[in-house]
C-alpha cells in the first residue's frame, strides 16, 4: 500500500511536522521551521490527546485544530505545586521563579518542576505541565505513515 493511502491508526510510526500555539499566537514549539520527526503513537512521544487528533489524518494532509485544556495538557491542579525546603536544593544552586529542575521520582524516571516562589526557608516547585489550564492550537502536516 502506499503511503498517500495509508491513514494514521494507533501504534503507527508518523512524520510529522507540528506546531502547538498559545490561542494568542505565540508559538511554544514548532518543527515547521527544521527537519520533520518521527514518532510512534503511543509511546508517550505525544500526550493521548493530541494523538488522538492525528487518527485517520494520511500523508500530505495539514490541519490546525483549536484544543480546549482539558483535551491539550489538562487543567491545572494546585496539588501538584509543593512546598520544599530550601535545604533540599544544592546550596550553590541559584534558584528563582520560572527556573525548571529536572527530579528524580522513586522509579528513577524524570520529573520537570518549575519554581514559582521562594524564599530563605522554603520554594514552592510546581509539576503541573506548563501548557496545564491553557487552550492550545495544534498544527500538523503528516509527511509519512508506517503501519506496522
Amino acid at each position: 500500500m502506499s503511503d498517500a493511502l495509508q491513514e494514521i491508526t494507533p501504534s503507527d510510526e508518523v512524520t510529522l511536522h507540528f506546531a502547538i500555539a498559545l490561542c494568542d499566537g505565540t508559538i511554544i514549539t514548532t518543527t515547521f521551521d527544521d527537519e520533520p520527526v518521527t514518532l510512534t503513537l503511543g509511546s508517550g512521544d505525544l500526550t493521548e490527546n493530541l494523538e488522538k487528533t492525528l487518527y485517520g489524518l494520511k500523508p500530505g494532509e495539514k490541519q490546525s485544530m483549536i484544543l480546549e485544556a482539558d483535551n491539550a495538557f489538562g487543567q491545572r491542579d494546585e496539588a501538584k505545586a509543593y512546598f520544599m525546603p530550601r535545604s533540599s536544593f544544592p546550596p550553590e544552586m541559584e534558584l528563582e521563579p520560572e527556573l525548571v529542575i529536572s527530579f528524580a521520582t522513586p522509579a528513577g524516571d524524570e520529573l520537570a518542576g518549575i519554581v514559582q516562589e521562594l524564599d530563605e526557608a522554603q520554594v514552592k516547585v510546581d509539576f503541573n505541565h506548563p501548557l496545564a489550564g491553557h487552550d492550545i492550537v495544534f498544527t500538523v502536516e503528516i509527511i509519512g505513515v508506517n503501519n506496522p
